[in-house]
């Protein structure tokens, strides 16, 4: 999810862009209209969610039901308290049955990414290391719910609470503590993160191969030469407005000050072609680049109250991955992985940005993280001034992934775009394991 200001590099260039796919209003969004949905309330976002293709990659999943499903209980919910049950229900089962999806036993390689060779034909199933389904199966709820016309009175912060907490556990946020079977000190316990697709308005076929990652890792027990490596993942918005209200440190506060911390948190997007990147120094600043609802302002980026911070908010804030032996472990990977310590920013004393290959020199103001200046680089900020904020010295950093693509045209899936995202989880997998050895 590298974004980069004009003139810098721009990895986004790279997606392939489709044409335009006709998008009519938003009433099936939840599926099947229900007697208490309305035509109006969606957001910009929830509003894709009835074009073409999104409707062809819940068709072909195993999630296709979700939102109707949800939609028939919320309907008959007569208060407040029943309808956050059934928020409650369907968005972790939601989270649950896409994890199981991605890992299904089932399908060959299913832990890995999912099946080749399937998803040819509309019809035909999508692989199950899709992580697409999600995120439009979940739209379906959130939609629904910004257009429920309840029979007894809802004000809006009652709905948004209902929205946001179908978007927190739908996410796997409510779903990330460790078994206590893993709490021995001799197992590794790692927290990865991934984020939904993004610039949809360019392709809307667009999958994000971190968040695939997550699903696949999701409860992995990973062994190796030095012991038994536990990850937890969970999936993020490409919405900034989440990030203002603080939804990265509600999920990753417990992992850095809880009773027991992570032993490593790492945060994944995708970032450029055909290479891995370990992204060295993170930006306070927030480059304004239109998220999911087509917003963005150029801002540093506001840290929530209540939550460990570090005062005065510093510009820069870095990685403890272990660079060296996250490069050493994944020699030979299909994609090679760059320790990337460049970023920019505007000097001390002076008022235009430059690129500094190097990292950033003392008191200059951030203008772009090694990650760019777009949300991966915000979460990487906000992850690793929490290890800082908690004087925490465990192994947190960011990893980007290459770029996904898809073949011209209009088809959901091609056999290179599923070789490429297996190829990717694996690498995150190999990845994420060195970074969490002792």
């Amino acid at each position: 999810m590298r974004i980069q200001p004009t003139g810098l590099r721009l990895a986004a260039a790279a997606i392939v862009v489709a044409p335009a796919l006709g998008l009519s209003a938003p009433a099936q969004a939840a599926g099947p209209t229900a007697d208490c949905l309305g035509e109006e309330g969606a957001t910009v976002e929830e509003a894709r969610l009835d074009g073409e293709v999104p409707q062809e990659i819940l068709r072909r999943s195993q999630l296709a039901d979700t939102a109707a499903e949800f939609t028939r209980e919320l309907c008959a919910a007569t208060d407040l308290d029943e309808a956050r049950t059934v928020v409650e229900r369907h968005a972790d089962a939601l989270w649950r049955s896409a994890v199981e999806r991605v890992q299904s036993p089932d399908e060959p390689d299913g832990a890995n990414g999912g099946n080749r060779d399937r998803g040819g034909k509309d019809g035909e199933q999508l692989s199950a290391g899709d992580d697409r389904p999600l995120y439009w199966a979940r739209l379906g709820m959130t939609s629904a719910l910004n257009r429920w016309q309840p029979d007894f009175s809802l004000d809006a912060a009652d709905r948004a609470g209902l929205v946001a907490e179908t978007d927190r556990r739908s996410r796997g946020q409510a779903d990330a503590d460790f078994p206590e079977e893993y709490g021995s000190s001799d197992v590794k316990r790692v927290v990865v993160t991934g984020f939904d697709p993004f610039q949809l308005d360019n392709d809307v076929r667009q999958a994000n191969p971190s968040g695939a990652a997550a699903l696949a890792l999701d409860g992995a027990v990973i062994e190796t030469a030095d012991g038994v490596v536990v990850v937890e993942a969970m999936l993020f918005p490409v919405r900034w407005r989440d990030f203002t209200d603080g939804t990265v440190e509600r999920a990753l506060v417990p992992h850095h000050a809880g009773e027991r911390p992570a032993d490593a948190v790492i945060t994944v997007s995708q970032g450029r072609d055909g290479q891995f990147d370990l992204e060295q120094h993170n930006g306070a600043w927030r480059g304004g680049f239109d998220d999911n609802e087509n917003e963005g302002t150029e801002e540093i980026a506001p840290i929530p109250d209540g939550v460990p911070t570090v005062t005065p908010q510093p510009q820069w804030s870095d990685s403890t991955l272990d660079a060296e032996a996250v490069i050493d472990a994944t020699d030979g990977s299909p994609f090679p992985v760059i320790h990337n310590t460049g970023v920019t920013e505007i000097p001390e004393g002076e008022t235009e940005p430059v690129f500094r290959p190097d990292g950033p020199t003392p008191g200059s103001e951030a203008r772009a993280g090694g990650g760019g200046d777009y949300l991966s680089n915000e979460i990487a900020y906000r992850n690793t001034l929490l290890r800082d904020a908690t004087e925490g010295d465990i192994p947190a950093g960011h990893v980007h992934t290459p770029i996904l693509h898809l073949a011209t045209g209009d088809a959901v899936t091609d056999p290179q775009f599923e070789a490429d995202r297996t190829a990717v989880v694996d690498q995150v997998r190999a990845i994420v394991t060195a970074a969490a050895r002792p």
